[in-house]
């Protein structure tokens, strides 16, 4: 018995099991499929596809959102402050015109060729008026090939609501 197992030992290196493609069976040649991955809706020739870019523009930053038209899938959102280091530069106007340059080049590439426009500031029991980025941001998506349909203000404007804030006779400097 010691010998057939040392005979069985010193015929196979792979300890007793066999050379490893006597058990397999012989591999098949698989063919590569090639598919070609197109991003976004399939269009026809001279068709525009709309987004909708949703442009909030505060004093401290800048969002750059584009979803679909019903609102419900983000397509690409860029902010100011992902485009620039300091702190105080994210609601900058170079800050958001970078940002919008960013989130042309994307649509772009998933075949959204018309953007229509969401304007907000800050709203609600604080200002009414966009910040510096909001102006450039348009103006760098109009720039950079994107068609612009409806721009329209957004800004939440309360019908009544809590006390706005610094009291009756207001802030006093």
């Amino acid at each position: 018995m010691a010998q057939a197992i040392s005979s069985q030992a010193s015929d196979n290196p792979a300890r007793g099991r066999g050379p490893p493609s006597e058990g397999m069976a012989p591999k098949k040649n698989r063919e590569a499929v090639q598919a070609e991955v197109t991003l976004g809706p399939q269009l026809r020739e001279g068709e525009v596809v709309f987004g909708v870019a949703h442009i909030y523009a505060s004093f401290n930053d800048t969002f750059v959102h584009v979803t679909d038209l019903s609102g419900r899938e983000t397509i690409i959102r860029v902010t100011g402050g992902m485009k620039v280091k300091a702190d105080r530069d994210e609601s900058s106007p170079y800050a958001a015109m970078l940002a919008a340059q960013d989130v042309a080049a994307r649509c772009k590439e998933l075949g959204i060729g018309a953007l229509h426009i969401k304007l907000r500031a800050t709203g609600g029991t604080k200002t009414r008026t966009p910040g510096p980025g909001a102006q450039s941001a348009l103006r760098a998506l109009a720039r950079s090939g994107m068609k612009i349909g409806r721009i329209e203000d957004v800004t939440p404007i309360p019908t009544d609501c809590t006390r706005r804030a610094h009291g009756r006779r207001g802030r006093r400097l």
